[in-house]
């Protein structure tokens, strides 16, 4: 048990290292930051913000498109690319990464993902302080309206598909004019 208790200064000086060299990437920092506030969440006190996109999804996922034509169905599908990030079908990228960039962004996980777990350690009864603060139950409900985003993308594109829009161009005439 003393043998734990030595180890952790050097733990918490390598993983602080490697934050520090992880914090070079934006989406890293990013990362970080969540990671860091994870104790404030779990007290329900800072709350992930759901976009209107995934409320309106969550609340009626298989709702015929307000509009019919292919634009508009392009739009919207465009609309949850945006907040969900790429779907299954995207097209994939030229480019194969370095096995320097893959190195690095498998510290820059590892790294983060340690500050995580610390964070989440800082808080005694977690389980029980997060379901208490209502914060067990706003994170069911980001769970939930991504999951019916992602529904109601692929019912989108369903529905595009049925009525053969080529929906990836129509949203390229859109952002071109």
């Amino acid at each position: 048990m003393t043998t734990n208790r030595m180890h952790q200064p050097v733990t918490l000086a390598c993983v602080t290292a490697l934050i520090v060299l992880a914090g070079c990437a934006s989406t890293t920092a990013s990362r970080i930051g969540t990671a860091a506030t994870t104790p404030l969440s779990d007290l329900n006190v800072a709350k992930t913000d759901i976009p209107d996109v995934l409320e309106a999804a969550r609340n009626n996922p298989y709702q015929a498109p307000a509009s019919q034509n292919c634009v508009a169905v392009s739009l919207e599908i465009r609309a949850l690319d945006e907040v969900l990030g790429a779907d299954l079908d995207a097209l994939a990228s030229t480019g194969d990464p370095s096995l320097t960039r893959r190195a690095s962004s498998m510290v820059q996980d590892h790294a983060v993902g340690a500050l995580q777990r610390t964070a989440e350690g800082l808080i005694p009864f977690r389980g029980w302080v997060r379901k208490l603060s209502g914060a067990e139950r706003h994170s069911r409900r980001v769970a939930a309206s991504i999951a019916a985003g992602s529904v109601r993308r692929a019912f989108l594109k369903g529905v595009a598909a049925g009525q053969n829009c080529a929906w990836r161009d129509a949203v390229k005439d859109v952002a071109t004019r």
